[in-house]
């Protein structure tokens, strides 16, 4: 029986052991975009993922590896408009958000570094390593954050239903995965 530490590792190409920031951007390496099956399995199988899958995927790897780092997943519900997304996402992504904008949630995890909890965000690729030591930007904007608890995919679907409009939001994510799902 495999651990998900190992069976990471070894779909990775890692050796085992890893540094926590090796890790973080090999999670981060992932492509952007929905697997077919909405699991950090899906993630594994599928070598894509979305904020929620790769960022459960990420929790469930540092249980196993890193359990002192503590990884929390939280929900960010934010608003976006077009020129927020196109400074996030560029001119592509932002042609998808209407004028007035739109709400979306966005998943990330903290974790203990250092003696402080930081903002760790996977979602997209990223052009240089992490450091392992300074806060992650967040693939959003401002917003409310709130735990995602024992359940972070229904905990974000009950936050994207009460929400989110799925007629505004659903093109925006759409646009993501033509525009930032791409290897590197």
């Amino acid at each position: 029986m495999w651990t998900w530490g190992e069976r990471f590792l070894e779909t990775a190409g890692l050796l085992a052991p890893q540094a926590f920031e090796a890790v973080v951007d090999a999670v981060a390496s992932i492509p952007y975009g929905r697997p077919s099956c909405r699991t950090p399995e899906g993630v594994l199988e599928d070598g894509r993922g979305t904020c929620s899958t790769k960022h459960m995927l990420l929790a469930l790897v540092c249980a196993d590896l890193f359990p002192e780092r503590e990884l929390r997943l939280v929900n960010r519900v934010y608003r976006l408009d077009p020129a927020a997304a196109e400074q996030l996402f560029g001119l592509e992504v932002a042609k998808s958000v209407p004028a007035m904008g739109l709400v979306d949630v966005h998943t990330y995890a903290t974790a203990l570094v250092d003696g402080a909890r930081l903002p760790i965000d996977v979602t997209f690729p990223r052009g240089a390593p992490w450091d392992g030591h300074s806060p992650m930007p967040l693939a959003c904007g401002p917003g409310e954050d709130l735990p995602a608890g024992p359940n972070p995919l229904a905990s974000k679907a009950i936050l994207v239903m009460e929400r989110c409009d799925p007629a505004v939001r659903e093109p925006f994510i759409v646009a993501l995965t033509a525009s930032l799902g791409r290897p590197g």
